[in-house]
C-alpha cells in the first residue's frame, strides 16, 4: 500500500475530497423538468414522441401540485356558492326540485382528460381543479353542471338518447353565461359580432358530443345538435331569459 505523497517538512499530502455535489438523480430531474418546460414554451414539442413527452411533463405536473390546486379549486368553489349570483340562484332552483348541491357534492378533482368538469346525477358534480385559468371559469363551469342537474331533476332524461344529450348540452351553455362576448373574444379568440352566442353554443355543443357513445364523428354530432336546436336553445328554464 503506499503512502501519501509527502510535503517539505515531512507533512504528509492528503487529497482534499470536493464538495459533494447534487445526487445525480435530482440533477436530472431538474434538468428534465426546464429542458421540458422551454421546449414547450419555444413550441419545439412537434414529434410524437415530443407529444408524449409533453403530455407526461403536464401529467407529473399536475401530480406534484395536485394538493395546492384541488384546495385553490375548493376554497373558489364555497367562495362561489356563497356570492356568485348564477351559481347561488341554481343551488336554490335545484333545491326546489328536491336535489341538494353543496360542497359535499361539489368535489374538486385532477383529471386527465380536457375537461373543466362533469355531472352524474348519482354522484353530484366533478370539478377538474388543473384545467381552471381563473375562477370566472370555475364559475361558468359550475353554472355549466347545475343546469344538468337542473335539468336531469326536472325531464326524465334517456341516457341513451343524442337527441336528450345534445338539448342537455345545448341549454347548459346557453344558460350558463359560458358563451358570453367576453369570455368568447378574450379567452377563445372567437371575434364575431352576428350571432357570437349561437355560434358558441352550437360549437361547445358539438364538441361535448363527440365524447357520447353512439357518436360517430363531428358531422353527426352536429347534426344530431341542430335536429333540437331551436326547442332547446329557445328554452331559458329555470330563468326568465338567457343569463348575462
Amino acid at each position: 500500500m503506499s503512502s501519501p505523497e509527502a510535503r517539505p517538512g515531512g507533512e504528509p499530502v492528503t487529497e482534499k475530497k470536493k464538495p459533494a455535489g447534487p445526487p445525480a438523480q435530482k440533477l436530472d430531474s431538474v434538468y428534465y423538468t426546464w429542458s421540458n418546460m422551454f421546449s414547450i414554451l419555444a413550441g419545439r414539442m412537434t414529434q410524437a414522441r415530443d407529444v408524449e413527452l409533453e403530455r407526461k411533463y403536464f401529467e407529473e405536473q399536475d401530480e406534484i401540485k395536485a394538493e395546492s390546486l384541488c384546495r385553490r379549486c375548493e376554497k373558489q368553489r364555497d367562495f362561489l356558492l356563497q356570492y356568485s349570483p348564477i351559481v347561488k340562484f341554481m343551488k336554490d332552483e335545484v333545491s326546489k326540485l328536491g336535489g341538494d348541491l353543496n360542497s359535499k357534492n361539489i368535489q374538486c378533482r385532477i383529471c386527465t382528460a380536457s375537461q373543466s368538469g362533469g355531472f352524474h346525477i348519482d354522484h353530484g358534480i366533478m370539478l377538474c381543479a388543473n384545467n381552471f385559468r381563473n375562477r370566472g371559469h370555475q364559475e361558468d363551469t359550475m353554472a355549466h353542471e347545475m343546469v344538468h342537474a337542473w335539468d336531469h331533476l326536472k325531464w326524465k332524461v334517456d341516457e341513451g338518447n343524442l337527441r336528450h344529450q345534445a338539448c342537455l348540452e345545448i341549454r347548459a351553455s346557453t344558460l350558463s353565461g359560458e358563451c358570453r362576448f367576453t369570455r368568447e373574444f378574450f379567452t377563445r379568440d372567437q371575434w364575431r359580432i352576428t350571432e357570437q352566442l349561437q355560434r358558441c353554443v352550437r360549437r361547445r355543443a358539438t364538441i361535448s358530443m363527440l365524447a357520447r357513445p353512439g357518436i360517430k364523428d363531428d358531422v353527426h354530432a352536429a347534426k344530431v345538435v341542430n335536429e333540437v336546436w331551436e326547442s332547446c336553445f329557445n328554452d331559458t328554464r329555470p330563468f326568465d331569459e338567457i343569463y348575462r
